[in-house]
């Protein structure tokens, strides 16, 4: 029996926030922004030009020692391929398939980091058929993804955003 996904649409909201953050950082050049009374500087977050370079940045995140150690299926490699339509980029479990949209309203809005870190997240799952897709364990394991590579203040901001907006962590 699937376990029912309740959190999905409170990830995605919350996700959808931090994204359009540090869009209008990058817009307007501004990356220090005031989260609940402190400012933050929000760091970089990469973008990507192909589904190679998106391959080849999963490969690199999956190898680092820290994210081999916390997790065994970064040993297990994953495929990323372009995805039909402008929707949603999905993991496929079967196969381990990163499935990325590559123009959707004339932008490439998927081939960006948070959006690869959480398709990563999926499949780093230990127990996916178990765990609800956006439940508690995955947004930890999305967070410490976060955390560890795209930076703590990255993290932080995903963190209060999903808190704000329901959702349940790990």
């Amino acid at each position: 029996m699937a376990v029912r996904d309740a959190q999905r649409s409170q990830v995605y909201d919350a996700e959808g926030l931090v994204r359009g953050m540090f869009d209008r950082a990058d817009e307007f050049g501004l990356r220090t922004v005031e989260l609940h009374g402190s400012n933050i500087t929000l760091p970089i977050e990469r973008r990507f030009a192909s589904v190679e370079s998106v391959q080849a940045y999963a490969d690199r995140v999956l190898a680092l020692n820290w994210v081999r150690a916390q997790w065994d299926r970064a040993s297990a490699p994953v495929t990323v391929r372009a995805r039909a339509g402008a929707r949603a980029a999905h993991y496929e479990s079967a196969g381990a398939v990163l499935a990325v949209p590559l123009h959707g309203s004339g932008t490439a809005w998927a081939l960006r980091e948070l959006v690869i870190l959480h398709e990563l997240a999926h499949h780093l799952d230990p127990e996916l058929a178990e765990t609800a897709a956006h439940g508690p364990e995955f947004c930890a394991r999305y967070l410490e993804l976060v955390d560890g590579i795209i930076g703590p203040e990255a993290a932080l901001l995903m963190r209060t955003t999903m808190y704000s907006c329901g959702v349940r962590i790990a």
